[in-house]
């Protein structure tokens, strides 16, 4: 039997309309990774709806709503394999008020994909996603500068869209000297899958073989148990399946679980029955596998959504306050002690209340630049103190960092995102 290849969860990020979706269909359909017969039906479709160009976006827009709409709404996952990898893209929404698929779907990725048009460069939202990428722990980004067709391929508008994207990456911390940059067209395939013909001053990688040179991330197999809940369904003859992705430490049959903080913040315990990965039986599940779980001893209404799973001899951290370090992204005013929106921890949300505004930082070297500010704005960085409304799972970040990491989002945006330092337990 051939080896199986290294999986991992790559994102697309982007400003909206810069040509995630279209790209991705390219991707996807150049590689032979769907068949044309999909693609001629999807082509007929767009024609139908008035949107001929669109089929390749549709690819990932399977939602009828989206197709009428005309934007990507949901995470779309998709399997795709390079001769190295096997990928799930997860594809995210450039939409403002899409941003929380975006944070659950960064903060399940190994690499990510920026897509920043030539005609327009880096806009705003551009920006939110490469902080929200740096902060959520994408440490591997590749570059695409899309829709060269529109400025007819020039080299002069490639180099400069670069530069000022590379100027954006380092601010947040990337090194660039790391990133590949591709000038690309997603609709017309130039240096997508294909390499292009109408730029021969471009003697780089395809987005396809940039992919390739990804580094594989260290699984974190040796770290103990975390596996946030997702979903929970009812199947017949199953029982309760519950879906998540392993962050740390590996899951087998057999082995004696405990979810908390579960009904009541009680923990719920039980033995896994069994596994399944895309649709086939594991035995065992490792970090970065996207799974569906049945528990012995898991009814469906003793967990919920966030909860997450851990062994028995090694429970998951219940904090009734915690301190982070976080970075105000864009909050529409100041951040006060007192201030209650929702925190989006793994796959939990809960509103937590900022009880102490510590220290203010450099965000760039760390060091402190006020003791105990009254406030706190764009662009600041702060040590702070906060109590979620009800107990929740976090952990800290020098312990495990895949467990650390939360996005704070208040009326349709992201106003901050940050790392658990410290916490308290419940007791």
């Amino acid at each position: 039997m051939a080896k199986k290849k290294d999986h991992m969860n790559l994102v697309f990020i982007g400003h909206v309309d810069h040509g995630k979706s279209t790209t991705l269909g390219r991707l996807l359909f150049d590689s032979k990774n769907i068949d044309e017969q999909t693609m001629r039906k999807l082509t007929d479709m767009a024609k139908e709806l008035g949107k001929p160009g669109f089929e390749f976006a549709y690819v990932m827009d399977k939602l009828k709503e989206e197709r009428e709409r005309g934007v990507t709404i949901d995470l779309a996952h998709k399997k795709f394999e390079t001769p190295k990898y096997y990928f799930t893209i997860i594809d995210a929404p450039g939409h403002r008020d899409f941003v929380k698929n975006m944070i659950t779907g960064a903060a399940q990725a190994d690499a990510g994909v920026l897509v920043v048009a030539a005609n327009d460069g880096v806009m705003a939202q551009t920006k939110e996603h490469v902080f929200l990428a740096k902060t959520l722990g994408v440490d591997q980004l590749t570059v695409i500068i899309n829709k060269m067709d529109v400025v007819n391929y020039d080299e002069s508008k490639f180099k400069s869209v670069k530069e000022g994207t590379e100027k954006l990456l380092k601010s947040v911390g990337y090194k660039v000297d790391k990133i590949t940059f591709i000038p690309t067209s997603g609709l017309k395939g130039d240096n997508v899958f294909d390499k292009s013909e109408n730029m021969d001053w471009y003697k780089g990688p395809t987005l396809f073989e940039a992919l390739d040179k990804l580094d594989l991330p260290d699984k974190p197999t040796d770290l103990p148990l975390r596996l946030p809940i997702q979903d929970i369904y009812s199947i017949k003859g199953i029982g309760v399946v519950s879906v998540g992705r392993v962050e740390t430490g590996t899951m087998k049959v057999g082995d004696k679980v405990i979810a908390v903080p579960g009904r009541e913040g009680k923990g719920i315990s039980g033995e896994c029955k069994s596994i399944e990965m895309h649709h086939e039986q594991v035995q065992e599940a490792i970090p970065g596998d996207n799974i569906g779980f049945n528990i012995r001893g898991f009814g469906k209404k003793d967990i919920a959504r966030g909860d997450v799973i851990g062994k028995t001899d090694n429970v998951p951290s219940v904090a009734t306050e915690f301190t982070a370090q976080l970075i105000v992204l864009n909050h529409p005013t100041v951040m006060t002690v007192g201030y209650t929106p929702v925190f989006h921890i793994h796959t939990d949300q809960v509103a937590c209340q900022i009880t102490a505004i510590e220290k203010k930082l450099n965000p760039k070297t760390g060091e402190t630049l006020e003791e105990n500010p009254d406030f706190i704005k764009n662009g600041d960085a702060a040590i702070v103190k906060i109590k979620p409304v009800q107990p929740v799972v976090i952990e800290k970040q020098k312990e495990f960092p895949q467990m650390a990491r939360f996005a704070i989002r208040d009326s349709g945006t992201t106003v901050a995102a940050g790392m658990c330092i410290d916490l308290v337990k419940k007791e």
